[in-house]
C-alpha cells in the first residue's frame, strides 16, 4: 500500500517473506528498490513509478509500501508521478516488515517546467513621452497556455539614446524617435515599439483629495494632465509616490501603507504625502490617517460542551416548528452528528444525536428552507460512504431520509445543498450534484470534474459552483447561472484562479453592500509550520488529535498550523484581480463566513476572528486595525486541554456562534461600542 498526503493506492506484490530471525536483523536482506531510481517529470505531467521491496536475490517480496513526499510539488496516484511545481524533491518510501526495523528508501523527483512558447509585454499599447517613465510587465507561457511563474526575463533596447530599460522593465524615455525594446525567457522575445515625442504637457494637478482618513480606507487619487493650450493629455504616464510622517508615538514600519496607480491605503496612522509625476512636472496632496479605532468586546454567552470528542463543522438555523438549532458533527465519535437547541444561547441543550456508519463526520449543512439537512461520511465500514439526507421535519429529532452513493466513492468530505440540490464531493476528486425536491428519493444530476485536480470545497452562489481545488486554486462553473450557457445537468466551467500558496481549501463569495464590488474570500490549510522558525511541536501530525496518555506521554499536543485568506475582486469573472489578504502570524485558516461586511474566520489554534471588511478592500486587512474582535476558547477539560483549534465560525440572529474542535459548540456576542476601548 502507498500513501501520499491523503491518498492511497496498492502496489502489487509476488512473494510471501519467510521467517527473518531475530528482531532488528534482516538475514533474508530484504530491501526496497525503485524504478525509475531517480524520477524525471515535467510540471503538468506523469511518469510511472514502481516501489517494491526484494530479498536478497532481487526476488519480490509481499510487503505493504508507504509512499509520502510534498504534496504541493507532487502527486502520486495509480502507479504514477505527476509534477506540479518545479524543483527538486523526494518521495520517501517505508515498509514495515516483521521483526526487523522499518525499510526506507528515499526517491530523488526532479521536477522541471515545460519549454517557454511565448512571451508577451502587456502595458506595451500606450505611448511614451521624452522625459517620462512607462512600466512594462513580461509574461511567459507553455505550449498549454499556463503562465511560468518566476519568469527571468532579460530586458533590452535598440537605442538607449532615445530609451532606456532596467531589468524590472522600467522604461525610461530619454530622448526622441523610433525605439524598439525586447523582452526575451529562454530563447523566446517579443517586442514593444515606439516613437517617442516631446511631452506636450504644460500642468499637472492631483483631483480627489482628502483631509482625513481611517487606517483601511482605500482612496483613489487621479491625476489630470493638460497641455499648454488646456487640452486633456490622458495617456500620460503617471508615477506615483509616497511619503509618511508618523503621527505622535508611532513607530513606523518600513511600509506604513500601499499606493498603487493612485489608489490608496494606510496600514499605520500619521501625516501622508501622495505626488504624482510626469516628467518635469509634479502634483501633490497632503492628508492625515486615523486609527480605524472599531475593536469592540465580546461575550461568551453559552456552549454546547463536548470534550469527549472532536466536534467539526456545523450549522446553525431556525426549525419548521420556530426554534433554533445546530447540527454539529464529530471525530473521534463513531459517526455521530448531534443537535443543540440554540433558541437561549445561554442555555444551549443538545436535544439529539444522529449515527451514521463513518469513521467521521467531517461536515454538516441545512437547506435554505430547513427542510433537509447533509451529513458527509468518510470511513464507513463498507467503504461506500455517500451522504447522508436527514429529514428535519422535526428538527429537534431528526431522522435519515436517505443515503446517497451514487458515483460517490472514496470519502465524502464536503457538501452543499440548495434548496433542491446537493453538491457533494466524491473523494476528492470531482463533486456530484444530487436531485433532493424528493428528499426521501434522491437522484443523480451530473457532476463536475476539473482535469488534474483536487477538490476540498464547494459553495454555490447565484447559480455559480466555487470550488477550492488545492494548486489549481479557486474554479468557477456556471451550474444554473446561465451567462456561460450552464445548467445543472450540465455544468460549463467558466475559469480558474490560482493562489500563492497553492494549498485552496475554502472558498466563500460575497458581494460587498458599501462597494458593491463582488468578492472571493480564499482560505490557505497548511496543516505544518515546517521551515519556518516557529515550527510547534514538532510532533507527527496525527499525535495532536489523541488526547494526553500519562502512561505513554504521548498525545495532548497542539497543532500548529499556516495559511491566510486572500481576497479576490471577482466583479468582472474574466479579469479577477487580487487585492487584498488577511493574514495573522504563527496560525492557520479553516472555514469562512461573510456577513453585513463582515468576516467571521475560523482561524485554527488564532480562534474566532471577527473582521471589518466595508468598502473597498486593499493590502493587509490585519494589519489595518480591521479586527472588531478575537476570541481563543481555551477550556482545562478539551480534548486537547487548553487549547483553542476553531473550525467554523456562522453569525445567527445577533450572535456568533462557532466549533471548536476540541470543547464543541460556542455561543457569543460582539458588544455595541459605547466608549473607546483605549480608556479602560
Amino acid at each position: 500500500m502507498v500513501v501520499f498526503g491523503r491518498m492511497v493506492w496498492f502496489l502489487p506484490v509476488l512473494l510471501a517473506l519467510g521467517p527473518l530471525g531475530l528482531p532488528g536483523q534482516n538475514p533474508a536482506g530484504v530491501r526496497l528498490v525503485a524504478d525509475p531510481d531517480t524520477v524525471h517529470v515535467t510540471v503538468g505531467q506523469s511518469v510511472p513509478i514502481a516501489v517494491r521491496a526484494v530479498d536478497a536475490k532481487g526476488r519480490m517480496i509481499d510487503l505493504a509500501v508507504r509512499l509520502g513526499g510534498p504534496r504541493r510539488a507532487v502527486q502520486v496516484r495509480n502507479g504514477e508521478v505527476r509534477g506540479l511545481k518545479a524543483g527538486t524533491y523526494q518521495i520517501v518510501a517505508t515498509a514495515v516488515v516483521p521483526g526487523v526495523e522499518p525499510l526506507t528508501l528515499r526517491v530523488p523527483v526532479v521536477v522541471e517546467w515545460p519549454p517557454v512558447a511565448k512571451v508577451t509585454i502587456h502595458g506595451a499599447d500606450a505611448p511614451i513621452y521624452r522625459g517620462t517613465v512607462r512600466t512594462l510587465t513580461a509574461v511567459a507561457t507553455h505550449a498549454d497556455g499556463s503562465r511560468r511563474p518566476g519568469a527571468v526575463v532579460t530586458w533590452t533596447t535598440s537605442d538607449p539614446t532615445r530609451a532606456r530599460v532596467d531589468r524590472f522593465g522600467n522604461v525610461t524615455a530619454t530622448g526622441t524617435g523610433e525605439v524598439t525594446i525586447t523582452a526575451q525567457v529562454e530563447g523566446r522575445r517579443a517586442e514593444a515599439r515606439y516613437d517617442v515625442q516631446p511631452l506636450p504637457a504644460g500642468a499637472l494637478r492631483i483631483d480627489g483629495g482628502v483631509e482625513q482618513l481611517r487606517t483601511g480606507d482605500v482612496h483613489a487619487f487621479r491625476a489630470r494632465v493638460t497641455t499648454a493650450d488646456g487640452g486633456a493629455l490622458p495617456d500620460a504616464p503617471i508615477t506615483w509616490t509616497l511619503a509618511y510622517r508618523p503621527a505622535e508615538g508611532v513607530m513606523a514600519p518600513p511600509a506604513p501603507g500601499q499606493l498603487e496607480e493612485g489608489r490608496f491605503v494606510a496600514d499605520v496612522p500619521g501625516i501622508y504625502t501622495v505626488v504624482a509625476s510626469v516628467g518635469s512636472l509634479q502634483a501633490r496632496t497632503v492628508f492625515e490617517v486615523v486609527p480605524r479605532d472599531g475593536v469592540r468586546r465580546l461575550e461568551v454567552m453559552g456552549t454546547g460542551r463536548q470534550p469527549d470528542l472532536r466536534t467539526t463543522d456545523f450549522w446553525v438555523f431556525t426549525g419548521l416548528d420556530g426554534r433554533d438549532y445546530a447540527i454539529t458533527g464529530s471525530k473521534e465519535a463513531d459517526g455521530h452528528a448531534y443537535v443543540f437547541d440554540v433558541t437561549d444561547p445561554t442555555h444551549i441543550v443538545k436535544t439529539d444525536s444522529v449515527h451514521v456508519d463513518a469513521r467521521a463526520v467531517n461536515d454538516v449543512k441545512v437547506s435554505p428552507d430547513a427542510r433537509y439537512a447533509t451529513v458527509t461520511r468518510e470511513g464507513a465500514s463498507n467503504r461506500r460512504n455517500g451522504v447522508v439526507i436527514l429529514d428535519l421535519a422535526t428538527p429537534a429529532h431528526p431522522t435519515i431520509a436517505a443515503t446517497f452513493d451514487q458515483e460517490l466513492t472514496g470519502g465524502v468530505h464536503n457538501a452543499f445543498p440548495t434548496e433542491n440540490y446537493v453538491f457533494a464531493l466524491s473523494g476528492g476528486d470531482k463533486y456530484v450534484i444530487i436531485d433532493v425536491h424528493d428528499i426521501y428519493h434522491p437522484r443523480y444530476v451530473s457532476e463536475y470534474n476539473h482535469p488534474n485536480s483536487r477538490v476540498h470545497d464547494v459553495w454555490v452562489y447565484d447559480g455559480m459552483a466555487y470550488s477550492a481545488e488545492w494548486g489549481t486554486g479557486v474554479v468557477v462553473v456556471d451550474v444554473g447561472n446561465g451567462r456561460w450557457g450552464g445548467t445543472i445537468e450540465h455544468p460549463v466551467f467558466v475559469t480558474s484562479y490560482a493562489v500563492p500558496s497553492g494549498a485552496t481549501h475554502a472558498v466563500f463569495p460575497y458581494r460587498s453592500q458599501s462597494s458593491d464590488r463582488f468578492y472571493l474570500f480564499i482560505g490557505d490549510e497548511i496543516m505544518s509550520r515546517a521551515g519556518l522558525a516557529y515550527e510547534g511541536t514538532g510532533r507527527p501530525r496525527g499525535d495532536y488529535a489523541r488526547r494526553y496518555d500519562p502512561e505513554t506521554g504521548m498525545g495532548g499536543s497542539p497543532l500548529a498550523t499556516r495559511g491566510y485568506i486572500q481576497v479576490i475582486d471577482f466583479t468582472d469573472p474574466e479579469d479577477p484581480q487580487m487585492v487584498a489578504r488577511y493574514e495573522v502570524s504563527e496560525y492557520g485558516t479553516h472555514n469562512i463566513w461573510v456577513e453585513d461586511d463582515v468576516l467571521y474566520q475560523a482561524y485554527y489554534e488564532g480562534g474566532l476572528r471577527v473582521v471589518d471588511v466595508s468598502g473597498e478592500l486593499m493590502g493587509n486587512l490585519y494589519a489595518q486595525g480591521r479586527e472588531i474582535a478575537v476570541f481563543k476558547p481555551f477550556d482545562p477539560v478539551g480534548w486537547v486541554a487548553n487549547s483553542p483549534m476553531v473550525w467554523s465560525a456562522m453569525p445567527f440572529k445577533g450572535y456568533v456562534f462557532f466549533t471548536d474542535t476540541n470543547s464543541g459548540l460556542w455561543a457569543v456576542k460582539v458588544k455595541p461600542r459605547e466608549r473607546p476601548v483605549m480608556d479602560d
